[in-house]
């Protein structure tokens, strides 16, 4: 795509157009083009601080049950956003063709520009692999804090590389310097100087609702509240150009790793900070998966990269089933899971299910839901809101805007010969007790 098409095209003029409250006023990349396409421009950007809070999600397993995580988002003023995005697309041309030029096209499948393609399709895939080499030893593991321990100075050496420059032009290092040597501004402050509470949605909405979050006065007068990043590894999530530049320090690593994999046989996949590595056994050995755990303890020691040891399995896929060999490594690997779970499915050896997380937060929500409304006919109101529960979370919304089953209804048709969706009876039955049980409060 080229400049002129990407900034014609409907969905990415869309998503330039933030409706969120910053510190400058609301543009999007039509109003600024002329200014985030003159590099002379960007060269002497005045940034503004990130916005910066912590969001806060449910993990949920079996075992465990729930537990609540956090995840640090920084969140760029419009202007800002615009530039990141613009300059996102700049360097994704580049990286797009690096990764046809170094073979590795189909290895990292997450915030791609050119894949056209998701979770669903790509599983389907791994699964054929699997399916076609029914021997193999199977490795799934993740990176340690993956955005936070991105280290700034090999960052910027591999995108000298993909730009093939030696050092960066003024536009390119302002854009590098804001990313890695960010400020930023508490939200939960934000809030409190524009006395408002961050808790409540109402005040959310009207926080939102200003042209500024605060006024150019304000802002002058409490720039003391303004935070620096100044930590040599890190990089902010949230912004429209980190994605991008995550995939860009994981160039090498992954030429690296897939040219080893594929001259075994294997393929190699990663999602992120999730990866999968296949090694068929028919031509590879269990030594050769100890290589690859190797090589990625030489990234941590270059302090490059660091496996998280909690997340990190392999398995043995034989006869149909799949086996945890963690113990035969050193140091012992995680032996917790017993089936290969990968971008939202699980595979026991012969069958494919969606994740049992994945189901106990949609139970999770649609009964959190119920009760609001179980609430509200308690208190005299009716089951307002009702109508939205049901398209949200009944079998019935898939009709409509689409919910969890037209997601469900998509993979069962990439694996017909899998029992993937929940029976609709149990569905509405549980929608229909939780009401009931909770209506009187």
């Amino acid at each position: 795509m080229d400049i002129d098409a990407w900034f014609k095209d409907q969905k990415i003029l869309e998503k330039s157009k933030r409706r969120y409250v910053h510190f400058d006023l609301r543009t999007d990349l039509v109003k600024c083009r002329k200014y985030i396409t003159n590099p002379k421009k960007i060269a002497q950007h005045g940034f503004y601080p990130f916005i910066k809070y912590d969001l806060e999600y449910h993990k949920y397993n079996r075992v465990e049950g729930k537990k609540i995580k956090k995840r640090t988002i920084c969140y760029a003023a419009h202007i800002d956003s615009c530039i990141f995005q613009y300059y996102s697309f700049l360097v994704n041309i580049k990286y797009n063709s690096r990764l046809k030029q170094d073979n590795i096209h189909e290895v990292p499948i997450a915030y791609r520009t050119d894949l056209h393609t998701e979770t669903i399709s790509e599983f389907k895939k791994i699964y054929k692999f699997m399916i076609q080499h029914p021997s193999s030893y199977v490795m799934i593991g993740d990176f340690t804090s993956f955005f936070d321990k991105i280290n700034h100075q090999y960052l910027k050496e591999r995108l000298c590389d993909l730009l093939q420059v030696d050092r960066l032009s003024p536009d390119y290092y302002a854009i590098f310097k804001r990313i890695t040597n960010y400020d930023y501004w508490d939200l939960k402050d934000l809030y409190k100087l524009n006395n408002l509470d961050s808790t409540n949605r109402k005040d959310k909405f009207e926080l939102n609702s200003k042209l500024r979050i605060l006024s150019p006065s304000d802002y002058k007068k409490y720039r003391s509240h303004i935070k620096c990043h100044k930590d040599n590894k890190g990089i902010p999530q949230g912004s429209a150009i980190s994605a991008c530049l995550a995939n860009v320090y994981m160039l090498e690593i992954d030429k690296m790793i897939n040219r080893f994999v594929v001259a075994h046989g294997g393929i190699y996949r990663r999602y992120s900070d999730d990866f999968i590595i296949i090694l068929p056994t028919d031509t590879s050995l269990i030594n050769d998966v100890e290589k690859i755990i190797l090589k990625f303890e030489d990234f941590k020691n270059k302090d490059i990269l660091e496996l998280q040891p909690e997340k990190t399995q392999v398995y043995k896929l034989q006869n149909h089933s799949v086996v945890n060999i963690g113990h035969l490594f050193t140091p012992k690997l995680n032996e917790k899971y017993k089936t290969i779970n990968f971008i939202g499915f699980t595979f026991d050896g012969s069958s494919i299910t969606v994740r049992d997380k994945t189901t106990s937060k949609y139970y999770y929500r649609m009964h959190h839901k119920a009760k609001g409304i179980a609430h509200q006919y308690w208190r005299g109101k009716g089951y307002q809101g009702s109508d939205n529960l049901y398209r949200l979370y009944s079998p019935n919304g898939q009709y409509g805007r689409g919910n969890y089953f037209t997601y469900l209804s998509r993979v069962q048709n990439a694996f017909p010969k899998h029992a993937i969706m929940i029976p609709e009876n149990r569905i509405m039955t549980k929608i229909r007790l939780t009401l009931k049980k909770n209506r009187w409060g």
